[in-house]
Parts: C-alpha cells; sequence; structure tokens
C-alpha cells in the first residue's frame, strides 16, 4: 500500500504543480478521515485540487457551489409526495456521496452552512425525524475565498472546528506559472484512479495500527494546552485529530509509528483555522512547546 500512496502523491502533482507539501497535507488529512477546507484566492487550483483526490482516491464525487440563496434541502435532499403510491420519497441531495466539494462554502448563509455540521461530524442527517447514515467512507472537501472578498462571511466557530485541516495553495511561482500557460499540468480527468473504495478502507486500516508511545501523546497535549493560553485554544476533537493525522502522516512517510516531526508536520495546518489569536506569538510556542523534542526522540 505505500506505494500506492507514492502513485497517489505522483498523480496529484501532475495537476497541482509545485505544491509537494500542500499535497501531501490534503492527502493525510483525507487518509485520517478528515473534513478538508482549501482557503485562497478565486483561479488558484482549489477545485481543481478536489477533484483530483476523488479521483485518485477512486471514491464517489459529488459538487455544490454554495451561494447566498442556496438551502438545506438543496443540499441534504426533500421528501417528495407521490401520489400513485400514496406516500412521500426522499430524494438524495449531493450529501450523499463519499467525497462532497462544498465550493466557495463562506458565500451560503448560516442557515445553508448549518445543514452540513451533523453530517461533518457523525456521518448522518436528520430529516424529518429520520436519521440517514451517509456513505463510508464521508468528507466534505470545502473551498472559501479570503474574507475579505465581496459576498463572504465568516463561517462560525463550531463549523471550523470540524475541519480536520485548513490548507492554502497560494500563488505559483514564475517558472511554473510558465508550465502551466504551457498546457505542462493534468486536469483531474487525465489522472490515474490508483485505489477503489475497498482499498481506501484497508489503508485506513492500516493507519489505526500505527504505534503512539506514551511521551508522544504527553507531547500533543503539550501543544494543545499551550494554545489554550491563548483562549478558547484547541479542542479535544482538534487533540484527537492531530493523533489522527499524525498517524497518517507517519504512514505516508513509510513508518509504523509516530515521531515529533510528523506531529509538527501537520500541526500548523490543524491550528490555524481555530486560533485566530497568535499574533506574534509564534517564537514563544516553538520554545516553549517543542524544548522536549529531543527527549521525545
Amino acid at each position: 500500500m505505500k506505494n500506492k500512496v507514492e502513485l497517489i502523491l505522483s498523480e496529484l502533482n501532475k495537476v497541482i504543480l509545485d505544491k509537494d507539501k500542500t499535497i501531501k497535507l490534503a492527502v493525510t488529512c483525507i487518509l485520517s478521515s478528515g473534513n478538508l477546507l482549501v482557503e485562497d484566492l478565486p483561479g488558484t487550483g482549489k477545485s481543481t485540487l478536489c477533484e483530483a483526490l476523488a479521483r485518485v482516491l477512486g471514491l464517489d464525487f459529488k459538487s455544490i457551489h454554495f451561494t447566498n440563496d442556496l438551502l438545506p434541502s438543496d443540499v441534504i435532499g426533500v421528501n417528495t409526495f407521490n401520489p400513485e403510491l400514496g406516500k412521500f420519497k426522499f430524494i438524495e441531495g449531493p450529501l450523499f456521496t463519499n467525497i462532497l466539494l462544498v465550493d466557495e462554502i463562506n458565500r451560503a448563509s448560516s442557515r445553508t452552512q448549518s445543514a452540513l455540521l451533523e453530517a461533518m461530524n457523525n456521518k448522518k442527517v436528520s430529516i424529518e425525524g429520520t436519521v440517514l447514515t451517509l456513505p463510508e467512507p464521508f468528507f466534505v472537501l470545502a473551498t472559501q475565498n479570503p474574507s475579505d472578498q465581496i459576498g463572504t462571511s465568516p463561517l462560525p466557530e463550531s463549523q471550523l472546528d470540524r475541519f480536520l485541516m485548513k490548507i492554502s495553495l497560494g500563488n505559483p511561482s514564475r517558472e511554473t506559472e510558465i508550465n502551466i500557460l504551457n498546457g505542462n499540468n493534468l486536469n483531474p480527468k487525465q489522472i490515474k484512479q490508483i485505489l477503489n473504495k475497498s482499498e481506501f478502507l484497508e489503508i485506513q486500516k492500516d493507519i489505526e495500527k500505527i504505534r503512539v508511545s506514551r511521551k508522544i501523546l504527553e507531547y500533543i497535549l503539550d501543544l494543545i494546552s499551550f494554545t489554550r493560553q491563548k483562549s478558547p485554544g484547541l479542542s479535544t476533537r482538534a487533540a484527537v485529530g492531530l493523533l489522527k493525522a499524525s498517524k497518517a502522516y507517519a504512514f505516508i512517510c513509510g513508518d509504523n509509528y509516530i515521531i515529533p516531526d510528523h506531529v509538527q508536520f501537520v500541526f500548523e495546518s490543524i491550528a490555524d483555522h481555530r486560533i485566530n489569536n497568535f499574533g506574534n506569538s509564534n517564537e514563544t510556542f516553538s520554545q516553549e512547546t517543542l524544548k522536549n523534542v529531543d527527549a521525545i526522540r
């Protein structure tokens, strides 16, 4: 399976050029069963990356573009009355898939955004008193424009916390942009499917077996505790997600146990969208929380 992960990264790098770290973070997020938020300016490849992820993983994929007039029923689905049968029938919305791409999530109303909360956290939805289980696996890959863009509104903290990671692609280098203009990158439909659904689920089971020592658990909680000095800090959900993501990245690296390097690689993408008041404390954070790395190694 390790070879398949390398092939996944290779195929994605044919679509999104010169963004190796960002692609590794995105794959790590998905392998650890996390929802992914991609924030950047329009036209930087956010949706393209999400479509390419679905393609290489061989998972069912649907997308929906969030607008200010979108209703929760447009996402979840609706009960319609069938006069011939004399009963209601539920028509599934795009939510019922393995990977749901929510394009420009912060352009919809808070009412519509809230339709995703139960699905993102519990992998199920409730409609008119009936609980419906979503397909396995299920992930939300969402894109959002920066909050200073016209027509956007900030996501509530409760929803941000349900995204395991937030990443950003940024503008490509000049040489990379020349390659893009020359057509040297592929579109998602041109890359190979590397996994099927059963192989994907098998990899997730292998990731659960990654070993973690007591010292690493203490290290993770040291990081979490330090952020709580900058109220409100990271939640327990974030701590669990940090452990899962560290295991997934260890798997990508070919290791069967977690070391501090794995935790550090994923930490910023897990913490960034949850903490808005870090300010200039990054240097202090580094000194205070990473001081025991050598001992843990």
